[in-house]
This record gives C-alpha cells, structure tokens and sequence, in this order.
C-alpha cells in the first residue's frame, strides 16, 4: 500500500474539497485525482467519494476507511517520532586513536570535560603506533587518531597538534645520568627499549650512527613497560616528556634539539557526526590556546 496515497486520502476526506487539499498537500489538483482513483483500484475498485454537484463527500465505505486510515497515520507518525528522539539521546562512542604519551596531561582533561558536558559520549580508546592509527582512519574504524607522523596519503588530514619533547631515560648509575642534555649521536649505539615503532623509526632517521634497528633488544608496548626494563639495567629508552614518571634508580637527561610534532588525523571528506567533529575541534583549539 503506497502511504503517499493514504495521506492524500485522509487530507481530502478531511476537507471533502479537491482544489483545498492539493493546496494543502503541496500538489496539482490531478496528481490528486490520479492518487485516489490508484488507491480506490487497489481497494477493488471502492468508491471513497461521490459528487455532489460540483463538490465531493466520504461514501459509506469512505467514512469506514478514513476512521482505519487516520489512526494507522496517528500510529505512525508516533512512531517516527520516538524513533527520531531515541536517535538524539542514543549514545554517541568517540572512537579515538593515540599513540604512547598522549593521554597523559591537556588531551585526558580535554576528553574528561567533553564526556562530562554531554552524557551521550561515550570514548573508546586505541594506543598503538602511528602506522597502525592511520591504517585503521583509513579503513573507518577509527573517527581519529593523534599520531606523530604525517603521511603522504591524500586521503588523510593532518592538523598540528603540539611538539613534545624527548629524554633518554638510562639507569642512574649510567656514566651520562649527570648530564644536563644528551646528543641523540653519543646513545643510538646503545641497546635500547622501544615502546612506539615511530619514535625508534624517527630516532633513526634524525641520528647518525649505528642504525637504531640494530640496537634495538626489545619492543614493548607502553612506556611503562619500557621504564620497568630500563630500570631493570636492559638499556635505555627514548621517553617523550608526558611519558616521564619518577622511578627510583632511573634518570632522565633531555635530547639536545630533539621534537617530535603530534598532528590530529581524520580521513579527508568524511563526514562525522556533529558531536564527534565538535571534539576534534575543541582538541584543536585547546592545543592552539596552550602555544602547541
């Protein structure tokens, strides 16, 4: 049953007048007509209406209809409406991507006001390496992601976020733990722990030396794990500044002019819905503000 044709009926029986009901309905007195002579051959050829004169009014079997057709109209439209205010109170999940460090400090404030000022968002949360955060943007399983590398993909965004700085976390018993900065060129031979693919990866293509790959004896997956085995006596490992925690017998000696940029990444001309744009937007401009 077209419900098109049910709703023009239910007007034109309200208002027995053609002319008043195509007005009413938004279209040509004959595209009326047509309607309700298709729905009157879909009853079986039930007559809905009868002239009187130059006007119309409901037949028997019409006035029978209207009564049925009116309240499954009622019914529906009840239903349009809780389903569209069930869709504005639904949760809304945020599905956000970080790469090591970035939660701790202006980004965890940010997602713990947003989620406070609107009850419906709900975040879930992937750390892992850039490489991994931007495959996962690109196949939408992600909404965004804060990583610290940009791509040549044209189908990636990429909007500065901050620079963060970087220490060389090394026992303190280590002959360089006194010094008040390091050259990344006296430790890429050193053994190292490497927590993020990316920082090892930049760490090799800013330095000279020995290549950092070959000095690499283990791979975690958080800083954490990383500070545990440096304190451990392992090796030592590259900490970006919101990684640094105190640990009794671990010292932490900043990189002499080493920066890393952190960028805010979405898939270009995706559209997002309005609550998860206004996030990224508040997380730009908060980093902004702060002189990132």
């Amino acid at each position: 049953m077209n419900y098109n044709y049910l709703l023009y009926f239910s007007v034109l029986a309200q208002t027995e007048h053609y002319t008043t009901a195509a007005a009413r309905l938004g279209i040509s007195q004959p595209a009326l007509s047509s309607a309700i002579h298709n729905l009157e051959n879909s009853l079986g050829g039930v007559k809905l209406f009868e002239k009187v004169g130059r006007n119309i009014r409901l037949t028997d079997e019409g006035r029978f209809y209207q009564e049925t057709v009116d309240e499954a109209i009622q019914k529906l439209h009840g239903a349009s409406l809780l389903l569209r205010d069930s869709r504005t109170q639904a949760p809304v999940v945020i599905r956000m991507g970080v790469v090591s460090g970035t939660l701790d400090g202006l980004l965890a404030r940010e997602i713990v006001k947003y989620s406070r000022s609107n009850k419906r968002i709900r975040f879930h949360l992937t750390e892992s390496s850039s490489e991994n955060l931007m495959d996962l943007v690109r196949q939408e399983k992600l909404d965004m992601a804060v990583v610290d590398s940009s791509d040549r993909d044209r189908s990636l965004h990429f909007r500065k976020l901050y620079q963060r700085d970087f220490f060389v976390a090394l026992p303190a018993t280590h002959p360089l733990a006194d010094r008040s900065f390091i050259d990344p060129q006296e430790v890429v031979s050193e053994s190292q722990v490497v927590f993020n693919y990316n920082v090892g990866k930049s760490f090799k293509e800013w330095t000279t030396g020995a290549p950092a790959d070959e000095a690499v004896v283990c791979t975690v997956d958080t800083s954490r794990a990383a500070l545990d085995l440096v304190s451990a006596g392992i090796g030592i490992a590259f900490i970006p500044n919101e990684c640094v925690e105190k640990r009794q017998g671990i010292a932490y000696v900043p990189l002499k002019n080493w920066h890393q940029a952190l960028y805010m990444c979405i898939l270009y001309d995706k559209w997002l819905e309005p609550p998860v744009w206004d996030f990224i937007e508040n997380v730009v401009k908060a980093f902004r503000k702060k002189g990132g």
